[in-house]
């Protein structure tokens, strides 16, 4: 018999947090369902769950600080953020911290299944063991470090080391905006492309050691990484 992947709920609200845990169950997956974020933490040490649903307004530690935490521990473990917030800089914040997904309260529980099984298929990618050179640059994946030269290394968020991990593997051909959105983002909505565009920003002020690398916008069909 296959192992059941285990998932950490995180969710203040009784009944939807029932709700989503016997669905989950009925799909096979071995939910953890916890109430607040400091016991949340406690079950995540314990446990070792392979992926995190987390509510964001949750008593005694908000699900973004607790994203935070875990990331000191696990930087590669999917996380998918609850919230009834859906303001440009909270989306943001959610994916700077190393959030992977996001829905918006009230959602469909098949929606959530297919976020979740669409982060877990991508397993293989958050375990890659590969190495890049760009320019002057080293860049280790899996560590999500890049290193100029002798410089100190410098540290990437989740985010931008898989942003900079797909924009490596189309070096010098058009990265496409909503390909990228929807594989990295979960879908393309205007939300998440303005997110996107932060985090382009981001590696381009990272990256800006090299005058030989350049990021551009290709306008209408997304990013390319010049090189």
């Amino acid at each position: 018999m296959a192992k059941k992947t285990t998932i950490l709920l995180a969710e203040d609200e009784p009944a939807l947090g029932q709700i989503i845990k016997e669905s989950l169950e009925t799909r096979d997956f071995n939910v953890l369902l916890c109430t607040n974020g400091e016991d949340a933490f406690k079950i995540f040490n314990q446990k070792h769950p392979e992926l995190l649903v987390l509510d964001v307004m949750m008593p005694k530690k908000d699900g973004f600080t607790l994203a935070k935490e875990i990331r000191t521990i696990d930087r590669e473990i999917p996380i998918i953020f609850l919230t009834a917030k859906s303001q440009t800089h909270d989306v943001v914040e959610g994916f700077s911290i190393g959030g992977n997904d996001y829905l918006k309260k009230p959602f469909s529980m098949e929606e959530l299944i297919v976020r979740i099984h669409n982060l877990l298929n991508r397993s293989a990618l958050e375990k890659s063991k590969e190495l890049y050179t760009i320019g002057n640059f080293a860049f280790d994946f899996p560590k999500q470090i890049l290193t100029y030269n002798t410089d100190e290394p410098i540290q990437l968020t989740h985010r931008e080391a898989h942003l900079l991990f797909h924009l490596i593997k189309n070096k010098n051909q058009v990265l496409d905006r909503s390909v990228i959105l929807n594989k990295l983002w979960g879908n393309d909505d205007f939300f998440n492309a303005r997110s996107m565009d932060v985090f382009i920003t981001k590696l381009r002020k990272k990256l800006k050691k090299d005058g030989s690398i350049q990021i551009l916008n290709v306008r209408g069909f997304g990013y390319k990484l010049i090189c």
